[in-house]
């Protein structure tokens, strides 16, 4: 004001007014002559004083702005002393530290040892007993990042680098150490840790000696459900308790940690808070002292002083400060010896409890081109303004390289900088720049610290607080004792800014190689050679990878100039080798190198071999060349291409389609070899690849293969080859380079246990497209031959028959010209077929025989795969027999004799001609089960496809129709059948107890092995004494378990028939154990006699007697299940008898489960008398009121159904007896063939009445039966509404079935009759009622002629019933009854949905959901397209249809139409409202998230969701969803949202998280006027009074306009009026005659 007052006088005398004007005297100057010493003087000396004085003020003003500046320092690391009470925030929770953010962007270390003493009493058992105790919980889980946590400093000191460490502590003894019970005071909030969980509560360490403090369990249930997730409080976890109540002088304290509580509590004078005991975190009502640039002073609790620097002035008040004004501060730190006091305004510190945010993980690190310097600080640093308007802080070590370099003048206010975000300040909500930072980019070596050692490497830290990564095997060979305290120079692998990776190594050669370092596939030019490591060594070569994720290959064949057969033995992981680049392509990743750093040899002829990369020829895929073998390596042949004489490579599989001629033919091909009609395969990289498959040439020659992925469609079949075998899939590779995956399950339509059981590499398949994946240019594939097999497998597998011979004469004819090797010139001479006469030169004890020969010389010694001799002691002496009969396609019997790997040797039976078979029918048909194999002496039938065995010697044929195959046990030459029998005689008997193992578990048996030649079967009834039912006895058992069981009987070798008794036994029946009734007794109970007859074994078995059986199959031909009782007795289930539930008879497989044990009722036996006729429902006759299903056989219009019933029986229903509802045509739901369950009537001279009505067949149902049954007169009652169907119509009338069906009068339901006689219903309802005798006499009595005068009485009486009808129909009032009615009513006013609606509703209490469904598709044709409302009324009846009554699919029809008709987001809602209310929760819950993806931006989607989330009561899965609501809708919409969800907790969910909600989100948003107004009326609803009323305090409280705090005032005033007092209204009125006083001086001053 003084200043004002200097500058802008306000009037009155001046002073000193002639020292103002004395300049303008130009008179006095005139005289030149006249001297003015003493007046000079005097001004000159005024001058100076003046000028003094202005000087001593400037000095002054410089002295205070600097000390205002001193007094509003930041905090540094040197301004800390031990003993200082801080207020912090977790920043990282580790296993034995937590890092604390500090304010002025400290940072301090909490050690897990000065977390309380309860925590360290656990670790110190943990540690003696060696044994991780259940109640001691990680770091991590008891204090996430952003908790605020009371701290005090226990020392500050140097780490190794030089670099000054904070150590705290939390411990409530030193944090809480200036407290003593007599302190202690209600309303105090103190930090404090649990220290022990008891029955009713919890013991907290509040670190004062002699005081006990509890936390009653009720009071801290809010808090576990709000902030601990429902989880209990553990021990060490950190609380903020508010002390409600002391007692004993201190030594007993009740708190609470209830959030709203201490959200409210704030520190007053009553509380007797001292200087000494003053502590971080309380909250405190404070007045502005002084105001500067650098902070503001404020004064609290009367006496105290602290000061606000400008880091924590709140950003959206800052600048407004004034003298006197009134804010409420928080403690921020307080110095142990100065007792200085520093405090903060931001909001986020006013609400105790609350957590701070953290800084998107996405912008550490990030580089910031231009951040403005806002202000700079010469002892901490400077504040800059970021690109997106945030501002950060540097501190001066971070502003330049070293002190020398620094220069403050290149910080003033607006100058621009290049700086990098390193960190982020919780406390100050501040980023941390650094302007001298280095990025850290591939190959570049750093130095740094191993802070951290484990299993999976160790963690380097480096300078600036950079760590990275150093996998296992980057790590130094040698070992290192304490790698931990060793300083280590390192090399940069893999830099990801993105997502924050940054990998090293550590290995010696790499960090001190001299070549240069390979980042990039750009920068691998041919001839560049580079140090990398091999990741991966397979036997197709090794993989190399460099810096930043490069990849490169080394072929095999450039290994090493030497052939390594097997890489991985000569490599190994993690070597560090030197390469060669040979070619790149950059745009595929693609790297070739080689370990051949010298040139190309020369080659043995003298030639020199051509460089690859120097050859002008190129050749395309399905070139056909022909080449000479120069030699043979050993994964294939090294060729020349004649025409060019350019090397290639032909591999072995490629050789022919068939995996054993590839073998054949590289064992006989030599060096100089010509082969013609080779195709080229692929050319790239330098490397020419060859095919010699006849299946993959005629693909490409006939245009059936793909050339880019752009060509490929699903659907397509292509033939390739097996490039690899995984052991999750086959990888098939086609001609021009594409490759896709046939998964594990669609290798085959056999269960896959091992891929390689089923393919080789190399080998020949047809492959099918299922799907592709253009993005990841993947392909998926099957191999299935249910899906890429032929129409005509038997010209499939003649036609690979064929090929294999012709390629076995290509191989003969090799051989043949080698003329060195007297073996193949023996070999190639013998043909299969051909005869030779031979000489037995050994027999060995196995059986077989050595021959000898002239025809064979040299052959004797050793034995080849693809030729053998086939003996038969009944051939001795036999003739073969004229090829004459033998035609093509002429079905023959024949025994195996040979069985190799493409195909089996057979002898005709006739004939004793040998012929070949296939073995497979198509190129994937690879593998079989041991039971499908072909085996030697098996007795097949043949189709013969040629006569004349021609070249190849034997006859081609293949397998004839599947029979059940025979086998034929080989047995030695000199051994008789009798012999062979006597080979497996035993000296077992009836009951003898054996062990064995089980061999294999079928459903219904159990195979075990007793000896070598010795088998048995369990059958799956003799394993349990009482079997569960639905159970399968089988499973209990597993193939090579050990058994205990006896013998019970066995099978007759010769007649196969069932002998308890008998001695030689084809297979033996055992019983194990369990079942104890064959192992008591000497089990003639389970056996019927020796010899018994089928009918006799059956005679024990009554109709209607319980017996327990087991699922065989379900024969689909027969429709019937069979089943079987015991070993010998089977049984069979017919298809009507299986359930009442006719669903379960639509796919009866599904439901029965081989060996699955059911409990059945016996009804007889079948024709044959074989096997018992079983029902699975319990009906075993068709007595009256017998339940059963039936198949409609006939459909008789007005009269009924025909139902074929079990047991061959035929009954008839009326038409009265299909339903308990009338409906105007009763037999439009059934169709012949339909199942339905009806009842049995009566059953009498073998005619059957049966009912459908849902009453009968279902009597436990409550239904209502709108329409009774009516059997006699005395059912009817009078004024009963009774309707039915006309039976006949004569002239006297009609008469009636009686029947049940509601809907119309009988006066206006039959409308369609001829003439008027149908008026006449009512009164005829005796004649209803009449017996069908009583009907037959009144057809014979012929009525009398009627008189004029009765037929004039007749058409008045007519004519009066029609009058009445029409009145009625005219009627407004009346109520639609038939569908005409509402015809005319949707006529007269098309666009109402009411109308529809109520028509729909018609049909559907008929159970006419047609008819309702064509109602609906009426209305939407016939309403008005501008009735938008009335449309969609009508689209969400039909969606309720079809939800009600028809299927999924229907339903998404439907949905889908009115979609494209309707507002999407409405019908979306409108279905999810369906779902709830129908209980189909899954689908609701689909379709909301559905939605949420396709309206993330509507705010109602969400709400509806969290509604329906809260009423299933899943809490947290609404809480996860207002966070996904608030990353997905604008920010202007955040705080509605948060408020509907607190209120929609509230009515539905917890209302305390509800209230930390509001809370929280007016900590952020205080003068939200109506997030408050809505909080005061949920807690007057749901809190108490208290609350209510602490609410109402703060609200009061806040600097907000008059008129708002009126309307809070008189709601407050409204409320104490409705439930308070006369005091407490008028403390209201005081306050606000209080807050009217305050505005008014401040309006004054």
């Amino acid at each position: 004001m003084a200043s004002m007052e200097e500058n802008f006088p306000r009037g009155g005398t001046q002073k000193k007014p002639s020292e103002g004007k004395a300049p303008r005297r130009p008179i006095e100057q005139d005289n030149l002559f006249d001297t003015h010493h003493e007046e000079g003087s005097q001004k000159r000396k005024r001058i100076q004083e003046d000028q003094g004085k202005r000087k001593k003020l400037k000095a002054e003003k410089k002295e205070a702005i600097k000390a205002n500046a001193k007094d509003f320092e930041l905090l540094t690391v040197e301004a800390l002393s031990e003993g200082m009470l801080l207020l912090g925030c977790v920043k990282e929770s580790n296993d034995f530290e937590l890092v604390v953010s500090l304010p002025n962007g400290l940072t301090g270390f909490v050690q897990v040892t000065h977390i309380c003493d309860a925590y360290s009493k656990m670790l110190n058992e943990q540690v003696a007993t060696e044994e991780l105790l259940e109640d001691l919980n990680s770091l991590s889980d008891l204090y996430p990042p952003g908790m605020l946590v009371r701290c005090t400093v226990t020392s500050v000191g140097k780490t190794m680098d030089g670099h000054q460490s904070v150590k705290l502590s939390i411990n409530p003894k030193d944090v809480n150490k200036a407290l003593n019970t007599t302190a202690l005071r209600s309303g105090m909030l103190l930090s404090g840790l649990v220290s022990s969980v008891e029955d009713h509560g919890y013991l907290i360490d509040i670190g004062v000696s002699g005081a006990k403090a509890f936390l009653p369990r009720q009071k801290s249930q809010s808090y576990i459900k709000s902030a601990n997730k429902g989880a209990e409080l553990k021990i060490g976890q950190y609380l903020n308790c508010l002390i409600e109540e002391v007692k004993n002088n201190g030594r007993i304290v009740r708190l609470s940690i209830t959030q709203s509580e201490v959200a409210a509590a704030i520190a007053t004078e009553e509380q007797n808070w001292a200087l000494g005991n003053l502590l971080p975190g309380l909250l405190v009502k404070a007045q502005v002292q002084k105001v500067t640039p650098y902070g503001i002073t404020l004064s609290f609790l009367s006496s105290f002083t602290g000061i606000v620097d400008f880091m924590h002035l709140d950003p959206k008040k800052a600048g407004s400060y004034s003298q006197s004004q009134t804010v409420k501060a928080c403690i921020l730190s307080v110095h142990p010896t100065s007792k200085a006091v520093r405090l903060t305004l931001r909001q986020v510190f006013l609400q105790p409890g609350s957590v701070l945010g953290q800084l998107a993980s996405s912008r550490i690190g990030m580089v910031v081109e231009e951040s403005v310097v806002k202000s700079f600080h010469a002892k901490t640093g400077a504040i800059f303004e970021l690109d997106d308007g945030t501002l950060a802080f540097a501190r001066l070590k971070h502003l330049s390289d070293t002190k020398k370099s620094f220069k403050p003048g290149a910080f003033k206010a607006g100058s621009k900088h290049r700086c990098r975000i390193i960190d982020y300040s919780l406390m100050d909500e501040l980023a941390l720049l650094s302007l001298n930072y280095e990025a850290a980019k591939p190959g570049l070596i750093a130095h740094g610290f191993i802070v951290c050692a484990r299993e999976f490497g160790c963690i380097v830290k480096f300078y600036n607080d950079v760590k990275g990564l150093v996998p296992k095997n980057e790590l130094s060979s040698e070992p290192i004792p304490s790698p931990e305290k060793v300083f280590y120079k390192g090399q940069v692998l893999i830099s990801n800014p993105e997502e924050k990776k940054l990998i090293l190594t550590l290995k010696k050669t790499l960090v001190m190689s001299k070549f240069p370092v390979l980042t990039s596939y750009e920068a691998a030019k041919p001839g560049l050679i580079a140090h990398g490591f091999i990741v991966c060594a397979r036997e197709f070569g090794c993989i190399v990878k460099f810096y930043n994720d490069v990849k490169g290959l080394v072929p095999k064949n450039e290994l090493s100039s030497e052939p390594i057969p097997s890489p991985e033995k000569v490599f190994y992981k993690g070597q560090v080798v030197k390469v060669i680049v040979l070619k790149c392509e950059p745009e595929q990743e693609k790297l070739l190198l080689s370990f051949k750093l010298m040139s190309r040899p020369v080659s043995e002829d003298g030639g020199e071999q051509i460089p690859k990369k120097n050859r002008e020829v190129t050749y395309e895929t399905g070139q056909m060349v022909d080449v000479k073998i120069l030699k043979k390596k050993d994964n294939g042949l090294e060729v020349s291409i004649l025409s060019d004489n350019v090397s290639a490579h032909l591999p072995t599989m490629h050789l022919s389609d068939h995996v054993v001629n590839c073998k054949l033919l590289y064992h006989w091909l030599q060096e100089g070899d010509i082969l013609h009609r080779v195709m080229c395969l692929s050319d790239k990289g330098g490397h020419i690849t060859l095919c010699r498959k006849p299946a993959v040439i005629s693909a490409v020659q006939e245009e059936q293969v793909v050339r880019s992925f752009s060509e490929i469609q699903p659907g397509m079949q292509l033939a390739g080859y097996v490039r690899n075998i995984m052991s999750y899939g086959v990888f098939v590779e086609f001609p021009f380079g594409l490759a896709g995956l046939a998964p594990k399950a669609a290798m085959s339509d056999k269960f896959v246990t091992d891929t390689k059981d089923h393919f080789v590499v190399g080998q020949t398949v047809v492959a099918n497209v299922t799907s592709m994946d253009e993005e990841k240019q993947r392909i998926l594939l099957c191999l299935k031959l249910s899906e890429v097999g032929s129409e005509d497998p038997v010209a499939e597998s003649f036609s690979l028959l064929s090929q294999c011979f012709e390629e076995m004469k290509e191989v003969r004819d090799i051989m043949s010209r080698r003329n060195h090797s007297k073996v193949a010139q023996n070999l190639c001479g013998l043909m299969p077929g051909q005869k030779l006469e031979l000489v037995v030169q050994e027999v060995r004890g196995d059986g077989s025989a050595f021959f000898n020969g002239s025809c064979v010389a040299g052959l004797t010694e050793f034995l080849f795969w693809s030729y053998f001799f086939v003996f038969h002691r009944h051939w001795v002496g036999y003739t073969m027999l004229s090829n004459c009969f033998l035609t093509e396609n002429s079905q023959h019997p024949a025994v195996v004799q040979h069985v190799a790997e493409e195909f089996a040797i057979a002898s005709l039976v006739e004939s004793g001609q040998l012929t070949a078979i296939p073995v497979a029918s198509h190129f994937n048909d690879t593998f079989r089960f041991d039971s499908e194999k072909l085996k030697v002496g098996q007795a097949v039938s043949v189709t013969l496809k040629t006569v004349l065995p021609g070249d190849h010697g034997v006859l081609l044929a293949v397998q004839g129709p599947a029979k059940k195959r025979a086998f034929i046990r080989s047995r030695k030459e000199s051994e008789t059948v009798e012999e062979g029998l006597a080979a497996v005689k035993h000296s077992l008997c009836f009951g003898d107890v054996v062990k064995g193992t089980v061999k294999s578990v079928r459903p219904t048996y159990v195979t075990v092995a007793i000896d070598d030649k010795l088998t048995g079967s369990i059958h799956t009834s003799q394993i349990l004494d009482e079997v569960p039912i639905g159970t399968f006895p089988t499973s209990r058992l597993k193939a090579g378990q050990k058994v205990t069981a006896r013998v019970i009987g066995g099978r007759d070798v010769k007649t196969h028939s069932w002998n308890p008794g008998t001695v030689i036994f084809f297979h033996l029946f055992l019983s194990l154990p369990f079942a104890n009734s064959d192992l008591k007794g000497d089990g003639g109970t389970a056996l019927s006699p020796e010899g018994d007859s089928p009918s006799e074994r059956l005679r024990p078995y009554k109709s209607g007697q319980t017996v327990t059986c087991f699922v065989k199959k379900y024969n689909t031909i027969k429709s019937w299940l069979e089943v079987e009782i015991t070993p010998e007795i089977r049984g069979r289930v017919p298809q009507l008898l299986l359930s009442l539930n006719p669903k379960v008879l639509k796919h009866p497989e599904k439901s029965f489960k081989n060996g699955q044990a059911l409990s059945a009722t016996v009804t007889g036996t079948d024709a044959s008398e074989t096997n018992l006729c079983l029902s699975l429902t319990g009906v075993h006759s068709l007595a009256e009121g017998t339940i059963t299903l039936g198949t409609i056989t006939k459909v008789t219009p007005n009269v009924g159904l025909t139902i074929a019933l079990p047991f061959g029986k035929t009954g008839k229903a009326n038409i009265f007896h299909l339903s308990d509802s009338y409906t105007e045509q009763p037999l439009e739901n059934f169709s012949i063939g339909k199942l339905v369950r009806c009842c049995v009537l009566s059953n009498e001279d073998n005619k059957i009445e049966i009912s459908l009505r849902q009453s009968r067949t279902n009597p436990k149902s409550k239904n209502k039966v709108e329409d009774p049954e009516l059997t006699c007169v005395e059912d009817v009652r009078e004024g009963q509404l009774v309707r039915g169907y006309v039976r006949s119509v004569k002239q006297s009338g009609q008469e009636t079935k009686r029947a049940e069906a509601p809907r119309l009068q009988v006066s206006s339901g039959f409308t369609w009759d001829e003439g008027l006689n149908a008026l006449e219903v009512p009164v005829s309802n005796r004649k209803e009622e009449s017996s069908d005798s009583e009907e037959e006499d009144d057809t014979q009595s012929m009525r009398k002629k009627q008189t004029k005068k009765e037929k004039e009485q007749e058409k008045q009486r007519v004519e009066k019933e029609l009058s009445k009808i029409e009145a009625a129909l005219m009627d407004p009032n009346r109520q639609p009854q038939t569908a005409d009615d509402f015809d005319r009513l949707v006529l007269s006013n098309p666009s109402s949905s009411i109308l529809w609606l109520q028509y729909m509703a018609f049909h559907l209490q008929a159970t006419e959901i047609e008819k309702a469904r064509a109602v609906a598709e009426r209305a939407l044709k016939t309403i008005s397209f501008r009735e938008e409302q009335e449309k969609l009324n009508v689209w969400v009846a039909l969606l309720n249809l079809e939800n009600m009554y028809g299927t999924e699919e229907t339903l998404m029809k439907v949905f889908e139409r009115a979609v494209q008709y309707n507002e999407p987001l409405k019908v979306f809602q409108h279905l999810a409202d369906i779902y709830a209310s129908s209980e189909k929760y899954q689908q609701a819950d689909d379709l909301y998230n559905t939605m949420l993806k396709r309206f993330r931006q509507e705010k109602s989607v969400w709400l509806k969701y969290a509604t329906f989330l809260l009423k299933r009561g899943q809490v947290e899965a609404t809480h996860r969803l207002l966070e996904r609501a608030l990353k997905g809708l604008p920010n202007k919409e955040h705080v509605d949202v948060i408020s509907k969800f607190a209120q929609l907790e509230f009515h539905f969910g917890d209302p305390e998280h509800a209230k930390a909600i509001f809370e929280s989100t007016l900590s952020s948003y205080p003068k939200r006027t109506d997030i408050w107004s809505i909080y005061i009326d949920m807690m007057i609803k749901h809190g108490s009074q208290k609350e209510v009323r602490d609410i109402f305090e703060r609200v009061i409280h806040l600097s907000l306009a008059a008129k708002r705090m009126k309307f809070f005032f008189k709601r407050y005033l409204d409320y104490e009026k409705k439930y308070g007092t006369s005091e407490t209204i008028q403390a209201v009125k005081v306050a606000a005659l209080e807050y009217v006083e305050s505005k008014s001086s401040l309006a004054e001053s």
